[in-house]
């Protein structure tokens, strides 16, 4: 049975969504159902990685370190920006042109990756991955429905990121589809100071989708449109060129690809294969739920801490849903910030209270509240002749300041010493001067 019919494994949500593979799909076997549902919004997850593997997939395969993502499994080398330029988006008038069947090879490179998934740790490894996929493979599937891609194309994203959407890798890829900077921004995602979509698994998947789209239409196979997407369009047309075909599988010999390319693709066909029949390999599949969310609109840039407080929602939640915010804060002007399903109408509520002109209070209040803070504010500093015997301390005393306030008017330390005639500048609290004298002498 396949992996994604199977309930115990992508649940009965992905049975009533008929998610992956109309005949014909999946070259030389074909998934058992088809996509006819729209896909549930799915969260993005902000915390934990993939499990720790000591012994890498291969030596340039790698597989993200536990609890920290710096290690995605593949990273988008910086050689990937210096030939990205000349592709661009293409529109969604050529959708239409996309092949809807995707050929999973079975050759001696594919079960070399076949044999690895499945020894030792490695096993342990593929299985949390399938089941993290859980939570992302309804909306992958409906982005790559909508743009008339192969579904196939989602363990793409299992040898990138091991669907570990807030991955980062040492080359500075990040996300579920481990984009470069300059790539994001070329396929609309927003990085700047404030927000990093590249960590937004919907914005991110749409973007892939389209990169992979153009990467279709530039070589014309699915093998040649991965090996770009991991090692630049430039190295994959020069590597065409030097070897003189444009068979991955034969630049694959050659030395125009780096290794880490030449793996990537078998990887990719391998987690396809577990992924069509989990149980054929001795996978054992606990797939997570799908992750749902709702939006509710923040006028202005406000902490998530704040957000919390204001709404009475769980802060964790909060940064979970929104790992893109690079602040922990929502951008200047309005944003669209991704709430616990349920909660959107409640927080909605709050935060348009919150964000309600106070009313304004009367004249008389104001002038109450002017008059108050008034009999508070110091007077204007008067000059105090010193006379015969007196000290500071008593010059203090007798105006109702500190010892302190008196020095620090007429800079002097703790050890001055006055005399007779010295003028010395004090501040009277307009307060003490109209409060009626209590006997004795000032």
């Amino acid at each position: 049975m396949s992996l994604l019919s199977r309930p115990l494994l992508i649940g009965a949500l992905l049975l009533m969504a008929g998610l992956l593979g109309n005949p014909g799909m999946a070259g030389s076997e074909p998934l058992s159902v088809s996509l006819s549902a729209p896909h549930p919004r799915s969260v993005e997850e902000a915390s934990g990685g993939l499990p720790h593997d000591p012994d890498p997939l291969s030596s340039s395969v790698k597989q993200p370190g536990l609890g920290h993502s710096s290690e995605a499994l593949t990273a988008h080398e910086a050689g990937r920006e210096a030939g990205a330029g000349h592709l661009s988006s293409a529109p969604d008038e050529t959708l239409a042109a996309a092949p809807l069947s995707y050929r999973v090879e079975d050759n001696a490179r594919v079960r070399q990756f076949l044999d690895r998934f499945q020894t030792g740790d490695r096993r342990a490894v593929v299985e949390r991955w399938l089941a993290r996929a859980g939570r992302y493979l309804p909306m992958i599937f409906g982005v790559f429905r909508d743009k008339g891609l192969p579904e196939e194309l989602v363990f793409t994203a299992m040898i990138e990121s091991g669907f570990n959407p807030v991955a980062v890798s040492r080359a500075g890829a990040k996300g579920l589809w481990q984009f470069m900077a300059p790539t994001a921004r070329r396929y609309g995602l927003r990085v700047d100071r404030f927000v990093d979509e590249r960590l937004d698994p919907e914005k991110s998947t749409v973007a892939a989708a389209n990169y992979l789209r153009d990467l279709y239409a530039a070589f014309g196979s699915w093998e040649l449109a991965q090996a770009a997407y991991n090692a630049g369009e430039m190295k994959v047309s020069r590597a065409i060129r030097g070897m003189g075909s444009t068979d991955f599988w034969v630049l694959a010999r050659g030395r125009g690809l780096r290794q880490e390319t030449k793996d990537f693709v078998p990887a990719i066909h391998a987690a396809t294969l577990i992924g069509r029949e989990p149980e054929r390999y001795g996978f054992v599949i606990a797939p997570e739920d799908p992750l749902r969310y709702e939006l509710v609109t923040v006028s202005r840039a406000t902490p998530l801490k704040r957000i919390a407080t204001l709404t009475g929602a769980n802060l964790e939640d909060l940064e979970r849903l929104n790992s893109e915010l690079r602040l922990k804060q929502t951008p200047p002007g309005a944003y669209a910030l991704r709430v616990p399903a349920g909660d959107a109408d409640r927080m909605q509520a709050a935060l348009e209270r919150e964000a309600a002109p106070r009313p304004v209070a009367s004249t008389r209040a104001v002038d109450r509240a002017k008059s108050a803070a008034a009999a508070t504010q110091p007077r204007a500093p008067e000059m105090h002749v010193v006379q015969p015997r007196e000290t500071i301390s008593g010059i203090a005393k007798q105006y109702g300041v500190s010892v302190t306030e008196l020095l620090h008017w007429n800079d002097l330390t703790e050890t001055a010493r006055i005399f007779p005639g010295d003028r010395l500048r004090v501040a009277v609290l307009e307060a003490r001067a109209e409060e009626p004298e209590q006997g004795g002498f000032r």
